[in-house]
């Protein structure tokens, strides 16, 4: 499961509604794909429907899909979001990942 931050909960209703999402019936679908400098990185986006094989879940009232590979790396993350002086965005923070970069967008196991 992930859990959502109340920070970057808003952040997602904000996002969503800009890009004519509705958090209340659409998804939040993250996802881990290969690259970045650690080896793997997060992949997250906005999705109106779910494949058969998709996890589901629901935190903070933020609907979450995750794809059957991705679950494995991402199992107990949570999603937060921070507007600090090095660049605003979503954080995961991932008790799985043994190194990340420096930027926090690539992970490695």
């Amino acid at each position: 499961m992930i859990k959502v931050s109340e920070t970057a909960k808003k952040k997602v209703i904000e996002l969503m509604g800009e890009d004519g999402f509705d958090c209340a019936t659409d998804f939040v679908r993250v996802g881990v794909k290969s690259g970045g400098c650690s080896g793997l990185s997060y992949d997250l986006k906005f999705d109106k429907s779910q494949e058969d094989e998709d996890k589901v879940f629901e935190d903070n009232g933020v609907r979450i899909i995750i794809d059957k590979k991705s679950f494995l790396y991402l199992i107990g993350t949570t999603l937060e979001y921070s507007g600090g002086l090095n660049g605003a965005g979503f954080v995961f923070n991932n008790p799985n990942a043994n190194r990340t970069c420096g930027c926090g967008e690539s992970f490695s196991l």
